[in-house]
């Protein structure tokens, strides 16, 4: 292939508003003259530019042209500028320390300058010449503010509580963003979980997710229904275009056909939330797990029997109910080398550790023995279905007995095969690992549970075929990996472990799932 051609191809990458200039003139011409690309230059990201031409907009190699005219940028003295905006919760304390911890990892000197009372923008210089090698540029509002700032290309990174809307995915296509929802189009950057919160002094011991969606909707009212005193019930939520209130209502409201109560107290920070439930004796809230503040959490349990609490245990592996993970979307467009180092570092063990300094919780994957995970065992033989043997409990402790369970596990959108958000992150996390070797002379074993619904036969069945689909897309992700050097191997036990109720939309997903468990190779 000729030079000239190989470094241009179009593209339907934007570049954000960290490149976004004033569209100027520009001519971008082959080493031999023989080809030349004029245009409105859109954005520079140090390596490739992106133009406005006749044929539509170009994504040119730097590399192989000249730039003429009076938009051309100085290569040698290239700013990358990076903009995230999204949930203020995760720009206010956990994006800044990453981004710290990323420049002394780099050897950078940062910097960190107020723009405005929602964003805040961080200088990376290079330590031994002073020279300034980047800006990232956070702003720090809510969920649906981040993506109406990618869709005006006025971002390049989206900060959410949420996973992306239908009406945003369309909209990110028509822009020419990609599917945001593809494999790569997002990553999960660390994961809290949401809790229902009282007054210290509020005696409620446990709340059903049944009951605390008809709270949220209006249809529990009255402390008594609760078994509390007859006194009103007084809701507390965040507003609107905050992504807590809007996964809560996905993940709450949505399965029951319900809307948030009307009247329902808003507030405008989860710090402001928190507090204003801690002081109101007849009030309940819904928090992310790391701002509580003096209010007091209440465990989820179901009338089945079950509790649990959010635990870093229990979150990590997702069978906490309503874990929460907060993503970064990217759209389908070249960052700049900067900004992409950076999202690498984001996922390496160093930055784990900066999201537990955080209060989150992290990713970094653990193994958990049997010991550790004796309630489950206990629920698995308490609520056993009247399909599932003492046969089948003993093929499944026999099996597990001897292995691990990795806090990485896979959950399947509603009434669908395609697997979530938060499961597609975790494919590409656990297919760089295998890539990385860090499994060789393991075997892994994937498992596939089911909800009780239907015939035991019949759930068996579906959890291996969604092991099985698990394993292939890791196996196809991983596809640099030598898999001589590993086992993966796929087992289900369908309804004999439930994680929670069967009795509501919610418990049936979360038993549906799919979990790696891993010994040596003998």
């Amino acid at each position: 292939m000729q030079p000239a051609r190989a470094v241009i191809f179009a593209a339907l990458f934007l570049l954000g508003f960290s490149t976004v200039a004033r569209a100027q003139d520009v001519t971008l011409v082959s080493p031999d003259g023989k080809v030349e690309i004029s245009g409105n230059l859109l954005g520079f990201d140090g390596e490739y530019y992106r133009v406005d031409t006749v044929y539509g907009e170009l994504t040119v190699d730097g590399s192989g042209v000249n730039c003429e005219g009076p938009a051309c940028p100085n290569l040698e003295d290239y700013v990358a500028e990076l903009g995230i905006s999204g949930e203020a919760s995760v720009g206010n304390v956990l994006l800044p320390a990453l981004i710290e911890a990323f420049a002394q990892r780099a050897g950078l000197t940062l910097k960190r300058q107020t723009v405005s009372d929602t964003m805040t923008a961080f200088n990376l210089t290079d330590r031994a010449t002073g020279k300034l090698l980047g800006i990232f540029t956070v702003r720090a509002t809510n969920t649906e503010e981040g993506f109406a700032d990618l869709l005006a290309n006025e971002a390049d990174i989206v900060m959410s509580m949420r996973e992306v809307r239908e009406n945003e995915t369309s909209l990110a296509k028509e822009a020419g963003l990609g599917d945001l929802t593809g494999i790569g189009r997002s990553r999960v950057l660390a994961l809290d979980a949401f809790v229902p919160i009282v007054a210290p002094g509020n005696p409620l011991a446990s709340i059903t997710t049944a009951q605390l969606s008809k709270v949220f909707a209006g249809r529990i009212t009255n402390w008594s229904e609760l078994g509390g005193p007859d006194a009103p019930i007084t809701v507390h939520m965040r507003d609107g275009q905050s992504g807590m209130r809007q996964a809560a209502v996905d993940r709450l409201l949505a399965p029951i056909g319900a809307v948030p109560v009307a009247g329902a107290k808003s507030h405008r920070t989860n710090r402001d939330l928190a507090e204003a439930v801690a002081a109101d004796p007849f009030g309940i809230g819904l928090a992310g797990e790391s701002e509580t503040r003096e209010a007091r959490a209440v465990p989820l349990s179901g009338s089945c029997g079950f509790s649990l609490r959010a635990e870093r245990k229990t979150v990590k592996t997702e069978d906490y109910p309503l874990t929460a993970p907060i993503f970064l979307y990217l759209p389908a467009r070249r960052l700049p080398k900067l900004g992409r180092d950076f999202l690498t570092f984001t996922r390496s063990t160093p930055a784990q550790l900066v999201v537990r300094r955080a209060g989150y919780t992290d990713q970094a994957p653990e193994l958990l023995g049997v010991d550790q995970q004796g309630n489950r065992f206990v629920n698995a033989i308490a609520r056993a279905g009247d399909e599932i043997t003492l046969d089948d409990l003993q093929r499944m402790v026999s099996v597990l007995m001897p292995m691990k369970r990795l806090t990485t596990t896979f959950r399947f959108e509603a009434g669908s095969a395609r697997l979530d958000a938060q499961s597609r992150s975790n494919v590409e996390q656990l297919a760089q690992a295998v890539e990385a070797g860090q499994y060789d002379t393991q075997r892994l074993l994937f498992v596939g549970f089911s909800d009780g619904e239907g015939p035991a036969s019949a759930n068996q069945a579906i959890a291996l075929r969604r092991a099985e689909a698990v394993r292939e897309a890791v196996m196809v992700a991983a596809e640099t990996a030598n898999f001589d050097q590993l086992k993966l191997d796929v087992d289900a036990f369908g309804e004999a472990m439930p994680m929670a109720c069967d009795d509501s939309a919610w418990g049936r997903q979360v038993n549906r799932r799919v979990e790696v468990w891993v010994q040596p190779l003998q």
